[in-house]
């Protein structure tokens, strides 16, 4: 399908449409039954964290965050009060999480004295938050330095 379009400038199989923007697609948290999602069991699941590990990322220790949030109070209102903090889940690489006043990972999704904290050095440069944030106040910008993943034998 790629190299017809490439070659042909169109494919007899058609594209991929989708009616609606990615972030637009997205329904608050109220609408549905919270997923319980199992542990990772080390052999054929794994935690977060590893697989950052193993994408052999980089980023200096006092770099600028290439993570921008326009408007942290929207992100606490929207993000985290409606939708439940999906960026905690769309992130393939724990960037984000909500804490409570003592720093520790909110255990009640719905409490309401948290803070949106960016762990940007565990980024993949996915852009996933990018394209996902319901309110389209997450800029992903290349980071200084070209710092980043570094993807081997690929």
């Amino acid at each position: 399908d790629m190299w017809l379009n490439t070659l042909f400038g169109f494919s007899p199989f058609g594209t991929l449409k989708h009616g609606k923007a990615d972030y637009a697609t997205l329904e608050p948290a109220a609408k549905h039954k919270k997923i319980a999602y199992p542990k990772p069991d080390g052999v054929l699941t794994f935690d977060r964290l590893s697989s950052v590990f193993l994408s052999n990322t980089n980023h200096e220790e006092n770099e600028p965050v290439h993570l921008l949030v326009a408007d942290m109070d929207l992100q606490r209102r929207s993000e985290h009060d409606v939708y439940a903090g999906p960026s905690t889940r769309y992130c393939p690489a724990s960037v984000y999480e909500w804490v409570d006043k003592d720093g520790n990972p909110a255990a009640d999704p719905e409490a309401k004295d948290v803070r949106f904290v960016i762990n940007a050095q565990n980024c993949v440069h996915c852009k996933t938050c990018d394209i996902k944030d319901p309110n389209r106040n997450i800029t992903w910008v290349p980071p200084q330095g070209g710092e980043g993943p570094v993807y081997q034998n690929m």
